[in-house]
């Protein structure tokens, strides 16, 4: 059955579903969003996703629209017993957790102040700055003394998380002062089937 992801090449939230695709070896068919008639409002992408947001993925009929929901799609019906997700109670509570942190607050925080500075997205700068901080002491102190966000190997935690950190910078956000997130960073591209968010 073809997987079809429909898609924006530079969006965070499309490349951690590319990201998990890849890492977990399943074959997607892309679709540029912003190639089709109308684009993001176009009556085609408005009838698959009436919100007018990416990405999206259809498989067959079954049609679904939030990246948090595809990964872990993802990771139950094509990589369940591979490890992307943990066993135990606590560790896929704080999996859980992650992606929580990565819809709200990686969204208010990196997410937001790369579209303002890089898209020119109106906002508030200071505030998705200020949130971003909050968001970069708390991973620094909780990678301290280990590679993963989760246990002791990559996990559906970390592909919800790295596509925003990895592009900080086009947001005008630092991440010199964060070792461990820098480590970190390195360690997830050094996945094998890693692929890059692009850069602008």
């Amino acid at each position: 059955m073809t997987r079809t992801l429909y898609d924006i090449p530079q969006s965070g939230h499309c490349h951690r579903v590319r990201l998990a695709a890849s890492l977990m070896k399943i074959d997607l068919q892309i679709v540029a969003v912003m190639e089709m008639e109308g684009q993001l409002q176009g009556d085609a992408y408005l009838a698959l996703n009436p919100m007018g947001q990416v990405p999206t993925l259809v498989e067959g009929d079954f049609v679904l629209r939030d990246s948090i929901a595809i990964i872990q799609y993802f990771e139950r019906v094509y990589a369940q017993g591979l490890g992307w997700m943990p066993t135990t109670p606590q560790e896929i509570a704080r999996v859980n957790e992650w992606l929580a942190i990565a819809s709200g607050v990686m969204f208010e925080g990196p997410n937001m102040a790369r579209l303002i500075k890089l898209f020119g997205m109106a906002g508030d700068y200071d505030a998705a700055v200020a949130m971003s901080e909050k968001l970069f002491k708390l991973m620094e102190k909780h990678l301290t003394g280990q590679n993963w966000l989760v246990g002791n190997k990559v996990s559906l935690a970390d592909i919800a998380c790295y596509s925003y950190v990895a592009v900080a910078n086009e947001g005008e956000l630092d991440l010199s002062p964060y070792p461990n997130i820098n480590m970190w960073l390195a360690s997830m591209q050094s996945l094998d089937g890693f692929v890059e968010i692009p850069k602008a």
